[in-house]
């Protein structure tokens, strides 16, 4: 796989309509919201987490593309199989090897880089069970935030059912099963993304895995419909690529080049909305590339 030879700072848009983008378990699953301005906010361990599910989908959950945080996965065992491939099952048994796993570290730490897309891309802790070290990810996400302030929406729903014969005693037959639902109307969201070519190089993250990146950014919603996220789309994936591995303006001064302005006074209920101006001008050693938007 190609080495990565760029810096790359990015934005991601999005939007979601009559859905909960990212409920907060800790209060209910309401959508996220910055309790001072109102504004709606999706978490990077979201963002990643459909990243994760497009690219298990595209390539079949093999190696290197395999997925280390995944559901139901049993991350202890994924360590195993480290050693077990580098030939150091010997390590696996005895308390005291098992925690420390010797000085095979390094060598599991970039079998699983090797193997797990995820692992080369967002980084992980692996030093439960049997050590394999830590890995800083090249490919950094902030949380997403709303444009404007976003209203949370609670809903009754009722399901023509109930669990239990008692419950159905308790209700005569009539069998009925109220629940909340929680939505916001509409929101349109801006992460940014970073990508540095120093810590890609560390972890073999390549130009295959970036290209995989962006295709994952553009569809990912696509193939995470439910209830109750409503409609989801990315609306924008601006990316600047860098001429060196170092960079060559701050990630904040690119970024300030994307302006977000809503057409008019009323609440926003679409993307047609908003106004997206994007000042690609005067850019020195930087490259703009729109790839949706």
């Amino acid at each position: 796989m190609m080495a990565l030879n760029n810096r790359y700072d990015f934005v991601l848009l999005f939007d979601v309509k009559d859905g909960n983008p990212n409920g907060d378990p800790d209060a209910g699953n309401l959508p996220r919201m910055d309790a001072e301005t109102g504004r709606g906010l999706v978490t990077d361990v979201s963002l990643k987490r459909k990243v994760r599910n497009f690219v298990g989908i595209v390539k079949g959950e093999q190696p290197p593309f395999e997925i280390y945080v995944k559901e139901k996965a049993i991350l202890n065992k994924q360590h195993e199989r480290a050693y077990q491939g580098i030939g150091a099952a010997d390590l696996l048994g005895g308390e005291d090897k098992k925690r420390k796993g010797g000085d095979k570290v390094a060598e599991a730490r970039d079998w699983m880089c090797k193997n797990f897309y995820d692992v080369r891309t967002f980084g992980a802790v692996m030093s439960t069970g049997v050590n394999c070290g830590q890995v800083r990810g090249p490919v950094q996400l902030t949380f997403a935030r709303s444009a404007d302030p976003v209203v949370a929406q609670e809903h009754s729903i009722t399901r023509m059912a109930v669990a239990t014969e008692a419950e159905a005693e308790k209700q005569s037959g009539d069998n009925r099963t109220m629940g909340r639902k929680f939505t916001i109307p509409y929101g349109l969201y801006v992460a940014h993304g970073f990508v540095s070519a120093y810590l890609a190089n560390q972890t073999g993250f390549g130009e295959e895995d970036l290209k995989l990146l962006w295709q994952a950014f553009i569809n990912m919603f696509e193939h995470d419909r439910s209830a109750a996220r409503g409609e989801m789309a990315a609306r924008g994936l601006y990316v600047f690529k860098h001429d060196s591995e170092l960079g060559n303006a701050p990630a904040y001064q690119l970024f300030e080049r994307i302006k977000i302005q809503k057409n008019s006074e009323i609440p926003a209920r679409a993307f047609s909305d908003y106004k997206v101006t994007v000042d690609d001008t005067g850019l020195q050693g930087v490259t703009l590339q729109r790839l949706v938007g």
